[in-house]
């Protein structure tokens, strides 16, 4: 089993079919793909004699040599080590170092006098012996220009991708996932998130690095056209406008570029008939904001809930459900994150792992075919997380008599006030229907009388303002006394990490520096 196999064979069937475009520019069909991918993969054993299962770092911003790199690292036998090219040096050096990485793939530039975000002395410096690669320059042109080879075998169990955490809380973690993990996770796609079919294209606007370019793989399975952004990311109008060029787009989208393309949509009255799916993850997407973009956007949604170590595959919330405007329980549907994806086991368990009756909130936990072999080099963090046979998420939720599962918080962010458990996400959920709010993240705060009290951070919409008196209205007309904020701090915008997280850490931080000013 080698998930090379899944361009090779597409290749083979469908040659002459689209398979890459930059912006409007078609630039490869799926045969030339294959044969760039093979080559590449050649040069990688060859060239630079790479041995099987070495790991080999990209670090790029989305570009379509990421597409024919990542099958070309599996072509090869090797391990694709996936970099958020917004990382502080150190953070890309800890990965690099960690990993024992032997080859590193950068964009345009970024090998030479290198820029303040990223330097590369400090690559060179982690690992004895690395080598830097610009897709750009004469190395990568000699590498793409040499003999291929057949696909190396690789048993199902073998390491294919080795994705680090964010880190929000302490250094990453390496999430090992092998070639049967990524298998699982592609065919799942097909049954629980949407229909791909040979007429779609896949447009690149989040990392390639992370959910984005792993949804790659599907898309490869079935023939479509892989389209890359002229900018290399997210902008709304772009999207539109390739939308409307090519037709039958998909993408995976983080919830805060999906209410950037909301906006968009509804500012300019667009047309955005050319979109077929969007795909939301990554992060909590609230109520009001999944209701107005429906109402936008129509019934182009599918959310699905997965985290880095069972990849894009815990449950999701399939278009039928979010357009079942008429079931009974619609907006508690809406609120949830969906049913178990096909190829996993989901269950909320208490401390001691056992499962918890209907409507209680307790740990999600995970098992099946998509959940990760471990933590790179760190049995002890493997252990604790996969005791039991169970990945345990560290979220927290609880399921419905349909199976339905929705989210409360992580466990480290619920706050104990005088005994009681205030889940954020609830009190977040209500301050977001006030018409001047754009974003809010709650916390708790360390309190002498109640252990911690709740504290709301709040982003304003563009000269709106939203008095703390119709803020405390709103909560009191919707939740216990005790679960409104103690106080209402104003922000210019919430820090975030580079997939656009909120970092609640971050906000505690803040408040403990300034003495609670």
């Amino acid at each position: 089993m080698n998930l090379a196999h899944l361009l090779a064979r597409t290749a083979r069937v469908f040659p002459q079919r689209a398979a890459v475009a930059l912006g409007e520019r078609e630039l490869s069909s799926y045969a030339e793909l294959a044969g760039r991918a093979a080559v590449i993969a050649g040069g990688l054993r060859g060239r630079l004699g790479l041995p099987v299962g070495a790991r080999v770092a990209l670090l790029m911003a989305n570009c379509p040599q990421y597409l024919e790199l990542l099958f070309a690292i599996w072509h090869a036998g090797l391990v694709v080590v996936p970099i958020n090219h917004k990382l502080h040096p150190r953070e890309v050096a800890f990965i690099l170092e960690n990993s024992a990485t032997s080859l590193l793939f950068v964009g345009t530039g970024q090998a030479a006098a290198g820029t303040a975000e990223h330097d590369p002395g400090l690559w060179r410096d982690s690992v004895p012996g690395l080598r830097i690669v610009a897709v750009d320059d004469a190395d990568y042109r000699q590498l793409a220009g040499g003999q291929a080879i057949t696909v190396t075998p690789r048993a199902p169990d073998d390491l294919a991708w080795l994705f680090y955490t964010s880190g929000t809380t302490g250094r990453p973690k390496g999430v090992m996932l092998s070639q049967r993990n990524l298998l699982a996770m592609t065919l799942s796609y097909l049954p629980d998130v949407d229909q791909a079919m040979p007429s779609d294209s896949i447009l690149y606007a989040a990392p390639m690095s992370h959910g984005a370019g792993m949804y790659s793989l599907v898309h490869v399975l079935v023939g479509a056209r892989h389209v890359v952004p002229a900018s290399g990311g997210f902008d709304p109008q772009e999207i539109l406008v390739l939308a409307r060029h090519f037709g039958q787009v998909s993408l995976f989208a983080a919830p805060t570029m999906v209410r950037r393309l909301v906006d968009q949509v509804a500012e300019q009255a667009a047309d955005c008939s050319g979109i077929k799916t969007i795909v939301y993850g990554g992060g909590p997407m609230y109520l009001a904001d999944i209701r107005r973009a429906l109402e936008v956007l129509g019934n182009r949604l599918v959310q699905i809930y997965g985290q880095g170590e069972s990849p894009m595959t815990i449950t999701a919330l399939a278009r039928r459900h979010l357009a079942d405007r008429g079931h009974a329980r619609h907006l508690e549907r809406l609120a949830s994150v969906g049913v178990a994806h096909s190829v996993v086991e989901v269950i909320v368990a208490d401390a001691d792992g056992r499962p918890l009756p209907v409507g209680e909130s307790g740990e999600v936990l995970v098992r099946g075919d998509t959940v990760m072999q471990g933590y790179w080099r760190n049995p002890e963090a493997t252990a604790a997380t996969l005791r039991g046979g169970w990945l345990h998420t560290g979220d927290l939720g609880s399921l419905d008599a349909d199976g339905f599962l929705t989210l409360k918080d992580r466990s480290k962010d619920v706050i104990i006030s005088g005994g009681s458990n205030i889940y954020p996400r609830e009190v977040e959920e209500v301050l977001l229907r006030h018409t001047a709010v754009a974003e809010v993240s709650v916390v708790g705060r360390p309190s002498t009388e109640w252990g911690e009290e709740v504290v709301a951070f709040i982003v304003c919409r563009p000269g709106a303002s939203a008095p703390r008196e119709e803020l405390d209205h709103l909560c009191l007309e919707s939740i216990a006394r005790f679960k409104r904020p103690k106080d209402y701090v104003f922000v210019a915008e919430l820090p975030k990490n580079n997939y656009g997280k909120v970092l609640k850490i971050e906000l505690r931080r803040r408040w403990s520096e300034s003495g609670g000013n």
